[in-house]
């Protein structure tokens, strides 16, 4: 009798507890695809992305700048 009672009681509370966490993890889920959520997380991604791909252009420009001053030297003493 006495396990019974034991075993419906863990069951119990293992079902309230998973109940709970599902309740709570599709809480938070609905909240982070909610519309506005989205759009500022797009919006800051797209912001971080530009500067990602200005200071990749002034990088290259200037890898471009020192591979042309290196090639100049090599070139200009030959004369």
């Amino acid at each position: 009798m006495f396990k019974r009672l034991f075993w419906l009681v863990v069951g119990a509370g293992f079902g309230f507890g998973v109940s709970f966490w599902l309740m709570r993890f599709a809480r938070e889920t609905m909240t982070r695809y909610s519309p506005e959520r989205v759009s500022a997380d797009l919006g800051g991604a797209l912001k971080r992305f530009g500067e990602d791909l200005r200071a990749a252009a002034t990088e290259a420009r200037e890898g471009m700048r020192e591979a042309e001053a290196e090639l100049r030297a090599k070139v200009e003493p030959s004369r």
